[in-house]
């Protein structure tokens, strides 16, 4: 399978919202999906760091970085832990690093682009609560839907072919 948004919202599409096209593509893994688990933070990827060290099976975290571009939420060390506990894929409204590594890595990965620059570390951020960006609301529980045609948000499970 290439694409998946097209399938789903020839099926779907009263059950879908769309994201505003304003991501790209870093991870290996190109088409992703799960349930949504939301991190909220500015230019502290602490709550990052502890989620990816937490079993993703299934699931997709979504970064609200308050679209800042001055510092990295995911690195390839955080990503590779990802990857181990079976996270599905990050989506950043923020940057990334490591991409040449990242690109390597059996995940999905969007984020708005790169910085080689780190955060601090300081604990700030919360898990876990409802986050609005690119024209949508992205709320814990519900599914997201992802290949390199776009992002899809749906409140339920959807059959993926």
């Amino acid at each position: 399978m290439l694409d998946l948004l097209p399938d789903l919202f020839d099926d779907y599409a009263s059950q879908l919202t769309l994201a505003q096209p304003l991501f790209t593509d870093f991870g290996k893994k190109k088409i992703f999906y799960g349930e949504i688990v939301t991190v909220s933070c500015f230019n502290d990827n602490s709550k990052v760091k502890e989620l990816v060290a937490t079993n993703g099976t299934g699931k997709v975290m979504v970064v609200e970085g308050k679209a800042s571009l001055s510092n990295a939420l995911l690195g390839d060390m955080l990503a590779e832990k990802a990857v181990l506990n079976g996270w599905q894929g990050i989506v950043i409204n923020g940057c990334i690093r490591d991409s040449g590594t990242i690109a390597t890595l059996d995940l999905g990965v969007k984020a708005l682009g790169c910085n080689p620059i780190k955060t601090e570390k300081l604990g700030a951020g919360e898990v876990n609560v409802p986050v609005s960006f690119a024209g949508i609301e992205f709320v814990p529980g519900q599914f997201i839907y992802a290949d390199s045609n776009g992002i899809a948000v749906c409140e339920s499970s959807l059959k993926v072919i």
